[in-house]
């Protein structure tokens, strides 16, 4: 991260902006203003990022008297060649959008400027409340609304006065002593909107700067008011927490406070350590946090928004820990299975949070899933079977799946963890080599379904799917090769046991009654994999309704087995 520069006797930023490629936007900007008579200001996020050489590409603008936002934003879109002013009249707010090719350098990792223009105003919180009430104001008010005190600061923009910083409150000090400040009584500003509890603790983590002793105490007595708050607003600020370059600054600060509790108790409870008889384990919230820190810094090269769900994947991948720990007079504490009860957690967590759930839930769940599983394939012993598996299961996400086992070595001891990169160097290798002889990434079995149906002439159903998953199983075994005639071959040799197994799955189907068909993912389970179900048709269907009442017994279940 850059060095904060000194501050001293800065008022005027004119000869620092010479150096940011948006110079001549903000000087037309004040050009604009001064046209029109509206007074402006660059406000905000900008001017720290400034004053700390970062790079910004979010530029905030405030202007005085009602509705001058939206008319100054019209007018320099007109200004800029025409470009459009994205009018939000229920907020007072316009945005232009300027592509990365008009107004960044070459090599920007961002794809756009954004520009964003606002009226001043002051806001107040009611305190059952999630939204402000509004009302115009000063240069001045906009201030004193604003989160902390290096977020505080304001910049003319008028070509006589260009530059010259308005700091009420002080930021140049805080940036200087790398602190997170508010511009009033932080008990005052956390009560207005509860949210910026957590935005301390962001930007604390993006800048690597502290919070300051009275922030951290108002965040303690008001840590229970962030249950108010949207989870969509929530979940942005924890994105961007976990995109910075140390992570486990927020979430330290989050949970020291007593945030982290309201907002993620699941994290939470990863924390702690308990004794039986002398032995202990690790502090699991800690050990996530250095997982967490380890992958940001092997994925450094990237940004950090690229690798947004191998950094949750990281977050989460103990987090069924707490549930699966158990003490063993032998063995000690285990927490055996925490990698498949943590998988199944994922889906729920991610409603929850407001994640999405789609393609990259599904790569969250896998890694939480596998990330035991490498480990496991360092033994000399461990076949290729083993690592054929490891590599349909993981397809492309083998990378970001390895980047988290390697992250996730956290010993005290350089050699113990020394040994195990060394091992997963030998994984790795033993991957290349399978990898390139069986080319098993994103493998698909070389007859698909569609053959299979005018092979077998069945239209889609159970036989199909049990072919299949036999076909691709045999080629992960190294039965056979990974090529269309073998597996064609195959398909001659199993297809009336899978035509029998179908059958048998669609006579229970038809038996199944209502609640009863809860039953039918354990009965799919045994018709695709139980070696003992018997040969003969009466006896296979009482085995199945054995199946069916015991699962029923059991309680609730899914159709998870389906391939």
């Amino acid at each position: 991260m850059t060095e904060a520069p000194s501050y001293t006797d800065i008022d005027t930023l004119a000869d620092r902006l010479r150096d940011v490629p948006y110079e001549s936007i903000l000087r037309t900007i004040g050009r604009v203003a001064e046209r029109k008579g509206i007074e402006a200001y660059a406000v905000g996020g900008m001017v720290r990022d400034v004053l700390l050489g970062r790079s910004t590409t979010d530029l905030d603008f405030v202007t005085v008297g009602p509705e001058t936002g939206i008319a100054l934003a019209e007018a320099v879109g007109e200004a800029l060649g025409g470009r459009t002013a994205h009018v939000y009249p229920k907020f007072g707010t316009a945005a232009i959008r300027i592509p990365a090719a008009d107004a960044l350098p070459d090599d920007h990792p961002d794809d756009a400027l954004v520009l964003e223009f606002v009226a001043a105003r002051k806001e107040s919180y009611r305190s059952d409340s999630r939204k402000p009430e509004v009302e115009a104001g000063t240069l001045e008010d906009d201030q004193y609304r604003r989160d902390f005190t290096v977020n505080a600061m304001a910049i003319h923009l008028t070509p006589d006065r260009f530059g010259a910083l308005l700091d009420p409150f002080d930021g140049r000090r805080d940036l200087e002593r790398k602190t997170i400040d508010t511009p009033l009584d932080p008990a005052d500003t956390f009560e207005d909107d509860p949210l910026r509890m957590i935005r301390a603790a962001r930007f604390a983590t993006q800048l690597e700067f502290r919070v300051s002793d009275r922030v951290f105490d108002a965040m303690g007595t008001q840590a229970h008011r962030v249950e108010i708050l949207s989870q969509e607003r929530i979940t942005e600020e924890l994105h961007k927490m976990l995109e910075a370059d140390t992570p486990s600054i927020g979430f330290k600060i989050l949970e020291a406070s007593g945030v982290l509790a309201h907002v993620m108790p699941e994290i939470q409870r990863l924390k702690g350590v308990d004794v039986v008889n002398g032995r202990d384990h690790k502090d699991n919230f800690y050990h996530t946090l250095e997982v967490l820190d380890n992958v940001a810094e092997r994925t450094s090269d990237r940004p950090g928004a690229e690798t947004r769900w191998l950094r949750w994947a990281a977050l989460l991948h103990d987090i069924a820990k707490p549930k699966t720990k158990r003490f063993d007079p032998e063995d000690g504490w285990t927490f055996h299975g925490h990698e498949d009860v943590g998988a199944r957690m994922i889906p729920d967590l991610f409603r929850k949070w407001r994640l999405p759930t789609d393609e990259r839930l599904d790569y969250v769940q896998k890694l939480v899933r596998l990330h035991l599983r490498p480990i496991a394939l360092a033994d000399e012993k461990v076949t290729d079977s083993a690592v054929r598996r490891l590599l349909y299961e993981a397809g492309d996400d083998i990378d970001d799946l390895m980047t988290l086992v390697r992250s996730d070595v956290t010993s005290n001891n350089p050699d113990r963890r020394r040994r195990y990169q060394r091992a997963f160097d030998r994984v790795e290798e033993k991957m290349r080599a399978v990898e390139e002889k069986d080319r098993l990434r994103n493998f698909e079995p070389p007859v698909d379904g569609y053959e299979i149906m005018e092979t077998l002439g069945i239209e889609e159903g159970v036989a199909v799917g049990i072919a299949k998953t036999w076909i691709r199983e045999a080629i992960l075994d190294g039965e056979i090769p990974n090529e269309h005639d073998a597996a064609y071959d195959h398909l001659m040799a199993i297809k009336d046991e899978a035509l029998r197994r179908g059958a048998l799955f669609e006579a229970m189907q038809d038996r199944l009654d209502g609640p009863e068909n809860r039953a039918l993912g354990a009965i799919k389970e045994v018709v695709f994999e139980d070696p003992d179900l018997p040969d003969d048709r009466e006896a296979a269907l009482d085995y199945l309704n054995a199946v069916k009442e015991e699962a029923l017994a059991d309680g609730p279940s899914t159709d998870e087995a389906d391939p």
